[in-house]
């Protein structure tokens, strides 16, 4: 293969893959299309290739489908208006200024998709026990990790989830990660029979999303490169005449 057919075939793979990573959007709102379970198993398998500290592959993984989803998501909705789990906690309080002011974005953009006034707590508190349900997608996943485990193992889990995700978008297959799942932990684990030592970190929802679905449209905004990264050492590039 001369220089030319391997430039040309380097451009069109990396062309590929920035095209997955950049059409992939937390879905919320999918079509009611099953989703095999071989392809679902594929899509772990291309995920397990995430890198790890020692190669220790600390994330563990539990699928649902069918009455087992279902019954799992009344049991966690059942816990959620009995008000048994504790609170959410998935920021500091106070957040700094910088990430509020994304976060507040964020739900200005959600609920207006939806339709549903910042005011109008019982919309919002239906919109969020969706969470539970996994927005009606055909397949759940939750994922689990050893709790003695330390924070770059976290971060181990973290690659294999964003690995899962792209690896489901190019089989065109959408996601929505949740973290809302992690305080329902106890109900969780009794359901699924999780080791002693696993703890929840996050669910997601996976299937074929909807692309008619208005809570599907909202476009979430990106910094700039420029913005978020430091970049030293390169030569400067010419200037433009």
């Amino acid at each position: 293969m001369d220089n030319s057919v391997r430039d040309w075939a380097q451009q069109a793979i990396a062309q590929c893959v920035s095209t997955v990573m950049r059409s992939r959007h937390a879905v919320r709102a999918f079509k009611q299309q099953a989703v095999d379970r071989k392809l679902v198993e594929a899509i772990l398998a291309d995920a397990s290739t995430a890198p790890s500290g020692a190669n220790i592959q600390p994330w563990r993984v539990y699928v649902v489908a069918g009455r087992v989803k279902d019954e799992l998501g009344d049991a966690l909705l059942a816990a959620s208006r009995a008000g048994t789990m504790p609170a959410p906690a998935h920021f500091p309080d106070p957040l700094p200024d910088v990430f509020r002011a994304r976060l507040q974005d964020f739900g200005a953009r959600y609920y207006a998709s939806l339709e549903i006034d910042r005011a109008d707590t019982a919309a919002r508190a239906r919109q969020s026990e969706r969470n539970l349900h996994f927005f009606g997608a055909p397949v759940g996943l939750i994922f689990a990790i050893d709790r003695r485990l330390k924070p770059h193992s976290w971060i181990d889990l973290g690659m294999f989830v964003q690995n899962v995700m792209i690896a489901a978008k190019a089989r065109g297959l959408d996601t929505c990660p949740q973290v809302s799942f992690a305080p329902f932990h106890s109900v969780i684990a009794e359901y699924l029979q999780f080791q002693p030592d696993e703890v929840t970190v996050l669910a997601m929802s996976l299937g074929y999303g909807d692309p008619e679905a208005p809570v599907n449209q909202p476009a979430m905004p990106r910094e700039r490169v420029s913005d978020f990264a430091r970049i030293v050492g390169f030569p400067e590039a010419p200037s433009v005449p």
